[in-house]
């Protein structure tokens, strides 16, 4: 699936499970690596109260997922570089939304392997959130824990989907997690 708007993690054994769980919720298909499936939704906000219901009425039937995560804005690229400039071309658009703010960014990378670093690309944006929030006049600050925010980065091959979550969110979506 290459018009993913979520990324979901199942367990190891659970995959059959996971997918025939998640085509309640929208269209789910296969990806090239481990444990790890794509999804397209309609309506990400109806999905993620549906995906929690459920869990709530019944945590066996979620009991598969590891992480399900949606995004709310993607791209594609076919460098570092153009994975960056793009990356920070998206996250600009919540530095109003962390003025004063605690947050961190979080990726997990999918291929690409010895080419994109997660934790080189995490503190690049991190960085470049930190200095734009300085020069605003307005800091934020790096905090792993209980964090105002996070910023979610997934990459599948050469698409990355990047999101924002609000502790509240985090705090309120069970299966909305970050490592």
């Amino acid at each position: 699936m290459k018009d993913w708007n979520v990324v979901v993690s199942v367990y190891e054994n659970c995959y059959a499970q996971g997918q025939e769980l998640l085509e309640q919720l929208g269209s789910v298909g296969r990806t090239e690596f481990f444990n790890i499936l794509a999804m397209k939704v309609a309506d990400i906000g109806k999905c993620m109260e549906q995906l929690q219901d459920m869990t709530i009425k019944d945590p066996l039937s979620t009991a598969c997922i590891s992480r399900f995560i949606p995004v709310l804005c993607t791209c594609t690229f076919q460098s570092p570089s153009e994975f960056e400039e793009k990356a920070r071309l998206t996250v600009c658009n919540w530095i109003p939304s962390l003025q004063g703010k605690t947050f961190y960014v979080r990726m997990h990378r999918r291929g690409f392997k010895g080419k994109l670093s997660s934790m080189d690309e995490e503190h690049f944006l991190d960085d470049y959130l930190l200095k734009s929030l300085e020069l605003a006049g307005t800091p934020g600050r790096i905090s792993f824990h209980d964090p105002d925010a996070v910023i979610i980065v997934e990459t599948i091959g050469p698409r990355a989907g990047i999101s924002y979550w609000t502790r509240a969110e985090l705090q309120h979506y069970s299966l909305l997690r970050i490592d």
